[in-house]
Protein backbone atom coordinates (compact mmCIF):
# COMPACT_ATOMS: atom_id res chain seq x y z
CA UNK A 1 0.00 0.00 0.00
CA UNK A 2 0.96 3.38 -0.85
CA UNK A 3 0.06 6.95 0.27
CA UNK A 4 -2.73 8.52 -1.74
CA UNK A 5 -1.67 12.20 -0.80
CA UNK A 6 2.69 11.61 -1.65
CA UNK A 7 3.01 8.03 -2.62
CA UNK A 8 5.24 6.51 0.01
CA UNK A 9 4.91 3.30 0.78
CA UNK A 10 3.23 2.94 4.21
CA UNK A 11 3.77 0.68 7.06
CA UNK A 12 1.69 -0.42 9.42
CA UNK A 13 1.89 1.28 12.96
CA UNK A 14 0.27 0.11 16.41
CA UNK A 15 -2.27 3.42 17.60
CA UNK A 16 -4.03 3.34 20.83
CA UNK A 17 -7.84 2.34 20.49
CA UNK A 18 -7.27 1.41 16.54
CA UNK A 19 -4.14 -1.52 16.67
CA UNK A 20 -2.25 -1.58 13.12
CA UNK A 21 -2.97 0.86 11.17
CA UNK A 22 -1.18 1.76 7.69
CA UNK A 23 0.93 4.88 8.51
CA UNK A 24 2.59 6.92 6.17
CA UNK A 25 6.46 8.45 7.33
CA UNK A 26 6.96 11.11 4.72
CA UNK A 27 3.48 12.89 5.67
CA UNK A 28 3.88 11.54 9.15
CA UNK A 29 0.30 10.58 9.57
CA UNK A 30 -2.15 7.71 9.75
CA UNK A 31 -3.80 6.74 6.26
CA UNK A 32 -6.91 5.23 7.20
CA UNK A 33 -7.96 2.64 4.27
CA UNK A 34 -11.12 3.50 2.28
CA UNK A 35 -13.25 2.11 -0.43
CA UNK A 36 -15.93 2.67 -2.55
CA UNK A 37 -19.41 2.46 -1.32
CA UNK A 38 -22.06 0.88 -3.62
CA UNK A 39 -25.96 0.55 -3.38
CA UNK A 40 -27.43 -2.91 -3.58
CA UNK A 41 -31.14 -2.79 -3.64
CA UNK A 42 -33.65 -5.55 -3.43
CA UNK A 43 -36.49 -4.54 -5.66
CA UNK A 44 -40.16 -5.05 -5.38
CA UNK A 45 -43.42 -4.03 -6.67
CA UNK A 46 -45.76 -2.01 -4.33
CA UNK A 47 -47.66 -4.79 -2.88
CA UNK A 48 -44.57 -5.88 -1.87
CA UNK A 49 -44.66 -9.80 -2.91
CA UNK A 50 -42.11 -9.80 -5.79
CA UNK A 51 -39.00 -9.12 -6.54
CA UNK A 52 -36.88 -8.28 -9.33
CA UNK A 53 -33.59 -10.13 -9.94
CA UNK A 54 -30.69 -9.20 -12.59
CA UNK A 55 -28.52 -11.62 -14.70
CA UNK A 56 -26.29 -9.84 -15.48
CA UNK A 57 -24.06 -10.41 -18.69
CA UNK A 58 -21.54 -13.67 -19.04
CA UNK A 59 -23.22 -14.39 -16.27
CA UNK A 60 -25.39 -17.70 -14.97
CA UNK A 61 -26.63 -16.27 -11.68
CA UNK A 62 -29.56 -13.97 -10.89
CA UNK A 63 -28.29 -11.22 -8.24
CA UNK A 64 -29.85 -8.08 -6.74
CA UNK A 65 -29.68 -4.47 -8.83
CA UNK A 66 -26.82 -2.50 -7.29
CA UNK A 67 -24.38 0.60 -8.88
CA UNK A 68 -21.55 2.55 -7.00
CA UNK A 69 -22.44 5.93 -5.59
CA UNK A 70 -20.43 8.19 -7.64
CA UNK A 71 -18.02 10.79 -5.66
CA UNK A 72 -20.29 13.69 -3.99
CA UNK A 73 -23.84 12.23 -4.32
CA UNK A 74 -25.62 10.10 -1.76
CA UNK A 75 -26.79 6.78 -1.26
CA UNK A 76 -30.24 8.14 -2.03
CA UNK A 77 -29.38 9.86 -5.53
CA UNK A 78 -27.80 7.22 -6.01
CA UNK A 79 -30.94 4.67 -5.93
CA UNK A 80 -33.00 6.08 -8.36
CA UNK A 81 -30.35 6.92 -10.68
CA UNK A 82 -28.79 3.28 -10.64
CA UNK A 83 -32.09 1.89 -11.59
CA UNK A 84 -33.55 3.99 -13.96
CA UNK A 85 -29.84 3.05 -15.77
CA UNK A 86 -30.59 -0.28 -15.60
CA UNK A 87 -34.05 -0.94 -15.88
CA UNK A 88 -35.52 2.36 -16.93
CA UNK A 89 -38.03 1.86 -14.21
CA UNK A 90 -39.07 4.79 -11.49
CA UNK A 91 -38.16 3.91 -7.76
CA UNK A 92 -40.47 5.04 -6.10
CA UNK A 93 -39.70 4.91 -2.46
CA UNK A 94 -36.81 3.16 -0.94
CA UNK A 95 -35.92 2.33 2.54
CA UNK A 96 -32.83 1.01 4.51
CA UNK A 97 -32.01 -2.32 5.07
CA UNK A 98 -28.44 -3.03 6.39
CA UNK A 99 -24.90 -3.03 4.99
CA UNK A 100 -22.04 -5.47 4.45
CA UNK A 101 -18.26 -5.38 3.38
CA UNK A 102 -18.10 -6.99 0.03
CA UNK A 103 -14.80 -8.62 -0.39
CA UNK A 104 -15.03 -9.54 -3.95
CA UNK A 105 -15.16 -6.42 -4.90
CA UNK A 106 -13.17 -4.61 -1.76
CA UNK A 107 -16.61 -2.32 -1.39
CA UNK A 108 -19.04 -1.52 1.20
CA UNK A 109 -22.97 -2.52 0.47
CA UNK A 110 -25.42 -0.45 1.44
CA UNK A 111 -28.94 -2.59 0.85
CA UNK A 112 -32.48 -1.01 0.46
CA UNK A 113 -35.68 -2.01 -0.30
CA UNK A 114 -37.05 -0.20 -3.49
CA UNK A 115 -40.18 -0.19 -4.64
CA UNK A 116 -41.40 0.33 -8.31
CA UNK A 117 -44.38 0.06 -10.31
CA UNK A 118 -44.65 -3.51 -11.86
CA UNK A 119 -44.12 -2.68 -15.07
CA UNK A 120 -41.01 -4.71 -17.46
CA UNK A 121 -38.16 -3.00 -17.36
CA UNK A 122 -36.16 -1.71 -20.48
CA UNK A 123 -32.43 -3.12 -19.48
CA UNK A 124 -29.31 -1.96 -20.32
CA UNK A 125 -26.43 -3.12 -22.02
CA UNK A 126 -25.23 -4.49 -18.51
CA UNK A 127 -28.29 -6.30 -17.75
CA UNK A 128 -28.99 -9.65 -19.73
CA UNK A 129 -32.14 -10.84 -18.22
CA UNK A 130 -34.54 -8.90 -15.23
CA UNK A 131 -37.46 -11.23 -13.81
CA UNK A 132 -40.54 -10.72 -11.49
CA UNK A 133 -39.83 -13.94 -8.90
CA UNK A 134 -41.88 -15.06 -5.98
CA UNK A 135 -40.70 -14.83 -2.49
CA UNK A 136 -39.57 -18.80 -3.06
CA UNK A 137 -38.63 -18.22 -6.27
CA UNK A 138 -36.09 -15.54 -6.01
CA UNK A 139 -34.29 -17.32 -3.03
CA UNK A 140 -34.20 -20.38 -5.16
CA UNK A 141 -32.51 -18.87 -8.34
CA UNK A 142 -30.33 -15.91 -6.31
CA UNK A 143 -26.76 -16.54 -5.92
CA UNK A 144 -26.08 -18.86 -3.54
CA UNK A 145 -23.88 -17.88 -0.48
CA UNK A 146 -23.09 -14.28 -2.22
CA UNK A 147 -23.91 -10.83 -0.13
CA UNK A 148 -26.87 -10.76 -2.75
CA UNK A 149 -28.17 -14.32 -0.89
CA UNK A 150 -27.63 -12.04 2.32
CA UNK A 151 -29.40 -9.00 1.48
CA UNK A 152 -32.54 -10.95 -0.43
CA UNK A 153 -33.28 -13.17 2.87
CA UNK A 154 -32.78 -10.10 5.34
CA UNK A 155 -35.20 -8.08 3.05
CA UNK A 156 -37.59 -10.81 3.07
CA UNK A 157 -37.61 -11.28 6.62
CA UNK A 158 -38.08 -7.64 6.91
CA UNK A 159 -40.94 -7.54 4.33
CA UNK A 160 -42.72 -10.49 6.20
CA UNK A 161 -42.32 -8.49 9.71
CA UNK A 162 -44.35 -5.53 7.69
CA UNK A 163 -47.12 -7.71 6.51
Amino acid sequence: MYCRDCGEKLTLRFMENEGLVPYCPKCEKYKFPFFPVAVSMTVVNRAEDKILLAKHVGDDDYKLFAGYIKKGESAEKAIPRELKEETALNALKWRYYGSRYHDAKNLLMLNFIVTVDEAEPTLNEEIEEARWCTFDEAKERIRKNSTAEYFLNGALNEMRKKK
